[in-house]
């Protein structure tokens, strides 16, 4: 099994057997609040990237839904660009990007409501907001210099599940799984977290320090 039918398995057949809820893309908007949290309680600021990743369709139809889908984002707020890319992985997203949070959360909102209202929810397979912590805003030497790389986190929202769930990667495909409990624990109240943690499958970057979208 490559790496792409694992993740088709992961969030696609395996998570829609043992769906607990319906998805919505309105779910997304629950990060318009947990993004203050996120930096208030546990100094995570955005990076100000958001991305759908779906499985792709051979058709024309499909291929004139994803340009709509990029027009549809950039079209609503001048600060939202938004690119359909599919990654060294064989696996497609839209990545979009806007300095304003919130803007990014409704330009998410909108991407995935498209492929719903045109007959491709179902070729969803998860939502993506990136965090990051730089070490000099919580931890520093007796002189006062920073120590470490910053932490990247992100929140991942399976369309088959209908559900978030904390993904923290770190350097050689590792997790630090203190910190996605922590993440679970300080945000549970304000996002639908998956209760089951066999359903919080990593979407490992390319490389250490990058994105799974890259």
């Amino acid at each position: 099994m490559t790496i792409l039918d694992t993740l088709r398995a992961w969030l696609g057949v395996e998570a829609e057997t043992g769906a607990n809820k319906a998805a919505d893309p309105e779910d997304l908007f629950g990060m318009s609040t947990a993004y203050v949290t996120m930096a208030a309680d546990l100094d995570f600021e955005s990076l100000d990237q958001g991305a759908l990743c779906f499985s792709d369709v051979d058709s024309t139809d499909f291929t004139d839904t994803l340009e709509n889908v990029r027009e549809l984002v950039e079209a609503g707020d001048e600060g939202t660009v938004a690119e359909v890319h599919r990654d060294s992985h064989g696996y497609h997203w839209v990545v979009l990007q806007d300095p304003d949070f919130e803007d990014l959360v409704v330009g998410v909102n909108a991407a995935a409501d498209e492929f719903t209202v045109r007959g491709y929810g179902s070729r969803l397979l998860a939502a993506v907001f990136g965090f990051e912590r730089h070490p000099d805003r919580f931890r520093s030497t007796a002189d006062g210099d920073a120590q470490g790389e910053p932490e990247r986190a992100y929140w991942v929202y399976s369309f088959r599940r209908g559900a978030y769930y904390p993904f923290a990667p770190r350097a050689g495909n590792e997790r630090d799984n203190g910190l996605e409990f922590k993440l679970r624990s300080v945000l549970e109240g304000e996002l639908d977290v998956e209760p089951d943690e066999s359903y919080w499958y990593p979407l490992w970057p390319d490389a250490d320090g990058g994105h799974p979208w890259e």
